[in-house]
């Protein structure tokens, strides 16, 4: 017996019919059968989904097609969440969920809606269960479209096998049954970050998110090389069989990413103490060789520019460290590295889509801005991460230097004065565009991460609550 099937193993036949009503009127047929209540997928998977989002508490949420209603009691039971029920059959939630929007109308209440419409209602988190599998094909996309919309983060349980329960009535109730590769391809055509996901036997979890704003969240990291030389690249190394990257469980272990900013040198005793204990550090760029010289080994090296000359920031390859390389890297890249402590990521790029689709049944675009840091932040959190410390992650230059040791290749950039909130920084050009990006990042992954800044242009973003139109060259 699978997640979906009920108690009742075999419900009593109808003879499947052609002559379908109205889908509404369909599910509320469906819902005055109290075969139909006995399990509610919302309720069993509620656990699941706390687990992986850890919203704080009186956070809301939008149950998504919610049926009984008993998976949006178990979020505001269990989550303490602020739950807004959403189906578009109004005698869907149970008989004693009812008396609740009264008794409790300060932590759920009722909203008759159709998903294939543009909600009238949003929240900072969606829960959308059982839901995806009973969509018409044709309206996949604009229910998918709509639940992004609504909510900044979105938790879907999609069902991957054909319903039992339509006998009841005479109608197919599953009419969308497609395998998790294909529900994984929607999320990525629209360039969604996926914090977590999973394969299950029946259906399939992801927890995703599409919302940006300001200049949005595009990919733009390939800047640095032509459009033949990145697929030239992609297609090679995808090639050489190193292990891709996939979602992982979120956890509470603390992460700090260690960028070459100025700031960098000021904070190597910070480091060492949080180092010593336990926090993992992932390195960025050369800041990788620049802690291994000051005594602190890296759990993790993350690279994503494609220009040949990165190859000298792993020439010293050490144990106990993992290496997340980006397919667009120059193959040299790749060469001394351990294949068993090397996993290849993928830029959401579209120019290269083809190219992966015929080496990978599936994989994991990590969106995100122009520079290492913007990816690093999203590809970790999608490894489960959420607790992260900023080091040498400045954005601006520093007593005149654009990091904490030599990097010719970025002599004799344009300098930029910039005024953000009253006070001002001094910036390459690249540096600017980080920082806006920077802000786009933080709103599109919202509550999914903690975060630490320690120095430069991004703390005081953080520090200040900066917008773009804050960030003013003079």
């Amino acid at each position: 017996m699978t997640f979906f099937s009920s108690v009742l193993s075999d419900p009593p036949e109808v003879k499947i019919t052609n002559d379908r009503p109205l889908e509404k009127d369909l599910y509320k047929m469906m819902w005055s059968r109290p075969e139909y209540r006995v399990v509610a997928p919302g309720e069993q998977i509620a656990q699941e989904f706390l687990a992986q989002a850890k919203p704080p508490k009186g956070a809301s949420v939008i149950d998504l097609g919610c049926g009984t209603g008993r998976g949006a009691l178990n979020l505001a039971f269990f989550g303490g969440m602020n739950v807004t029920m959403v189906d578009f059959a109004d005698n869907c939630l149970d008989e004693d969920i009812v008396p609740m929007l009264e008794t409790q109308s300060h932590a759920m209440r009722f909203v008759e809606a159709d998903l294939s419409q543009p909600l009238p209602v949003s929240a900072a988190y969606g829960f959308c269960t059982d839901v995806m599998e009973h969509i018409r094909p044709h309206h996949v996309d604009r229910v998918l479209d709509n639940c992004l919309a609504a909510c900044q983060h979105v938790f879907f349980q999609i069902a991957t096998e054909d319903d039992i329960m339509g006998k009841l009535v005479g109608h197919k109730l599953h009419l969308t049954v497609q395998p998790y590769s294909w529900w994984l391809q929607k999320f990525n055509d629209r360039k969604c970050i996926i914090h977590w996901s999973e394969e299950r036997d029946g259906y399939c979890l992801f927890y995703v998110t599409a919302w940006a704003s300001g200049a949005d969240i595009v990919d733009i990291g390939v800047i640095n090389l032509d459009d033949e030389k990145v697929k030239a690249n992609v297609k090679h190394n995808i090639s050489l069989g190193f292990q891709q990257v996939q979602p992982y469980p979120t956890n509470d272990v603390e992460v700090m990413i260690v960028g070459g900013g100025p700031s960098l040198a000021a904070n190597m005793d910070k480091i060492k103490e949080l180092r010593a204990s336990g926090v993992k550090l992932v390195a960025i760029n050369n800041a990788y060789q620049y802690c291994l010289d000051n005594g602190v080994t890296p759990s993790a090296f993350v690279m994503v520019d494609g220009r040949d000359f990165n190859k000298r920031f792993v020439e010293n390859v050490v144990d106990d460290c993992k290496y997340f390389i980006a397919s667009q890297c120059d193959p040299s890249v790749f060469e001394k590295l351990p294949k068993e402590r090397t996993y290849i990521w993928h830029t959401s790029a579209e120019m290269v889509n083809n190219i992966l689709a015929e080496q990978y049944d599936k994989w994991y675009p990590i969106p995100g801005g122009s520079t290492v840091l913007l990816r690093a932040i999203p590809l970790f959190r999608m490894l489960g991460f959420k607790r992260f410390h900023l080091f040498g992650c400045d954005s601006c230059l520093e007593d005149g230097k654009h990091h904490a040791y030599e990097q010719e290749e970025n002599d004799g950039q344009l300098v930029a004065p910039v005024n953000v909130g009253g006070k001002i920084f001094y910036c390459n050009p690249w540096m600017i565009s980080q920082a806006q990006e920077f802000i786009d990042l933080i709103r599109m992954l919202g509550d999914e991460i903690e975060l630490e800044v320690y120095g430069g242009l991004l703390r005081h973003i953080l520090e200040t609550g900066a917008s773009y139109a804050d960030i003013k060259e003079i």
